[in-house]
């Protein structure tokens, strides 16, 4: 799978990693409806480097379909909420 964090880039994922991104996307989607800012910084920092630490980069000039579209590490609570859909940002 492809997953473009948004102003870094993208990578190429195993689907085997999926369950452990999607455990992360719960965590974040839960804290999220709690309105738990800092959990929140502390989770989309995590979701965000398991994608860095797993994933292959893509060079800049692959343009490849992006299968999950992650926000940048500096996005807001709110920005985030407004990319949600009600399965979160990994669709289960």
């Amino acid at each position: 799978m492809i997953v473009r964090i948004m102003g870094e880039g993208q990578w190429e994922l195993a689907d085997s990693h999926f369950v452990e991104l999607n455990e992360l996307d719960d965590e974040l989607l839960a804290e999220m409806e709690s309105g738990d800012d800092e959990g929140f910084r502390r989770t989309l920092s995590a979701l965000l480097d398991a994608v860095r630490r797993i994933g292959k980069t893509l060079p800049d000039d692959a343009l490849e379909p992006s299968e999950l579209i992650l926000p940048a590490p500096d996005a807001t609570l709110d920005e985030v909420r407004a990319m949600l859909s009600d399965d979160g940002l990994i669709p289960g």
